[in-house]
């Protein structure tokens, strides 16, 4: 175990655990026995001051085991009942499992439209905290009940990326059912090697994992990675461990399990641009030229009108829109200052410009720096 990854769990105070449905989900629906091992796994380490924040699979899996159907068989009304059924039991076994150790918990149900609503982003937050304050654990997933693709976060894998960065956790530790990432697939492979760190995730690296599935949930080990790379930019480390194994969390903090660690990059992005960048759907792109793109990348600085080239989709004006250079590649996200079709009348203008042509100027800065979060 190196030196930098043990630092982060000796200074861990909040962690978001998330367990798939390898791990919670058995033959015959919930895997009671991996139930109480995590529940009481999460209570020893709340016993020794740490905050958990838990994201939890398993839903549809169990109800679907539960009324014997196939995972084929079930369109979008049947996976969202199914949900029902099985979220019922999972939450019911996860307050018998806490009481165990005179523990509380809440369950929370999100859709990635309750993090893109500035407002409703900052009511879960308040929320979360004020039961981590009252030392009840959060039980998180997906409301699959209710979601639609426009709405979805993906997998449980993306929301406990999103949920990480939502409460500022120190760390992440994804449970699943294998010891972490491979270089190939170890349940085909008798040679695969496991990759005990991760400094910089390369698309080699994605590749390999997307040759790794889930057994029951919808991510595989891909979904892991790039959940890692989204809380790893922001400056959260996240660790893929084996969460069938006996003891997992506190032989992490104790330094004895394997994983994968992910390092993050040493800065941390503010809360409002962790919301910019991760929890928003982008509505259009403008595309800036070379000068503008360096000004951005390079120095930091706001986009101008001046720097702007081309506008892509309709939008109005605060929505999300990417910024790509003129070769197609993505910059970042920002905040536009104003809608679609003015920056369309004022795109290659110097901001002195902008009261000639629209009639009043209320920004020089089709984006703000601070509204802006360059990749």
């Amino acid at each position: 175990m190196t030196e930098s990854r043990q630092h982060f769990f000796n200074t861990t105070r909040r962690v978001v655990v998330k367990a798939g449905s390898g791990v919670l989900t058995g033959d015959d629906g919930l895997n009671l026995t991996a139930v109480n091992a995590i529940s009481r796994d999460i209570c020893t380490l709340m016993d020794k001051g740490i905050e958990i924040i838990f994201v939890s699979s398993g839903a549809i899996a169990a109800g679907r085991k539960k009324m014997k159907m196939t995972r084929k068989s079930l369109d979008l009304p049947a996976r969202q009942a199914v949900a029902a059924i099985g979220q019922s039991d999972l939450i019911m076994e996860y307050e018998s499992a806490f009481a165990r150790c005179n523990k509380k918990v809440a369950q929370i149900l999100l859709t990635a439209d309750d993090l893109s609503n500035r407002r409703r982003y900052l009511n879960a937050r308040n929320t979360i905290n004020t039961l981590l304050s009252w030392k009840v654990v959060p039980i998180i997933n997906e409301n699959d009940t209710v979601v639609v693709e426009e709405i979805k976060f993906g997998d449980n894998d993306n929301l406990a990326a999103m949920i990480a960065l939502l409460m500022d956790a120190d760390l992440l530790i994804n449970l699943t059912d294998i010891d972490g990432l491979y270089d190939k697939d170890p349940r085909v492979h008798a040679d695969a090697t496991l990759i005990e760190s991760v400094s910089v995730i390369t698309k080699k690296m994605e590749a390999a994992a997307g040759t790794i599935p889930g057994a029951l949930g919808t991510g595989g080990m891909l979904s892991k990675v790039k959940a890692a790379k989204k809380v790893n930019a922001s400056g959260v480390p996240m660790i893929i461990a084996n969460g069938c194994q006996a003891d997992v969390l506190p032989n992490l903090f104790a330094g004895k399990a394997r994983g994968t660690f992910f390092q993050p990059k040493p800065d941390r992005l503010s809360s409002k641009k962790r919301w910019i960048a991760f929890s928003l759907k982008p509505k259009g792109t403008l595309v800036v030229d070379d000068g503008a793109a360096r000004a951005l990348v390079e120095k930091g600085k706001s986009l101008l009108p001046s720097g702007i080239s081309d506008v892509v989709g309709d939008f109005g004006m605060g929505a999300p829109v990417i910024l790509a250079n003129q070769q197609g590649d993505k910059l970042g996200i920002g905040l536009v200052n104003y809608r679609s079709s003015d920056i369309r009348c004022i795109l290659g203008l110097k901001s002195c410009d902008i009261a000639g042509e629209l009639g009043n100027k209320p920004y020089d800065e089709v984006i703000h720096r601070d509204n802006m979060v360059v990749d």
